[in-house]
C-alpha cells in the first residue's frame, strides 16, 4: 500500500464499506485490556450489548471471552457490568504480568 500523507486520506479514514473494519487489527492501539472474572460473571450479556466493536465473543449464549484483536480497551464493557466482574488493567502491566 502506498503511503500517503492525511490530505490524501479520504473522510473517514481507509474503512469505507460496511463491514471491512474487521480487516484491520485495531487492537493493537488498546492501552488497557478487559480482565473478567468468570467466578463473578452471571453471563447477562450486558457487556456483549454496549461494546462498539463487538468485541465480546459469546458462544451457546454464555460469555466466552474478548476478541483482543478489535478490542479498543474502551471499558464501556466494564463499566456497564452490573456485577463488576470485568476489570480494565493497563496493557503494559497485563503483559509483564503474565511473562511471569
Amino acid at each position: 500500500m502506498e503511503q500517503k500523507g492525511w490530505r490524501d486520506i479520504p473522510i473517514g479514514g481507509l474503512i469505507l464499506d460496511a463491514g471491512n473494519a474487521e480487516e484491520y487489527n485495531t487492537g493493537s492501539w488498546r492501552a488497557f485490556r478487559p480482565v473478567v472474572d468468570m467466578e463473578k460473571c452471571t453471563n447477562c450479556l450486558i457487556c456483549w450489548l454496549y461494546c462498539p466493536d463487538t468485541s465480546i465473543i459469546v458462544e451457546d449464549e454464555q460469555f466466552k471471552g474478548f476478541d483482543l484483536d478489535h478490542c479498543k480497551g474502551c471499558g464501556i464493557c466494564a463499566s456497564v457490568c452490573p456485577v463488576k466482574c470485568i476489570e480494565m488493567v493497563e496493557e503494559g502491566k497485563f503483559l509483564k504480568e503474565a511473562e511471569g
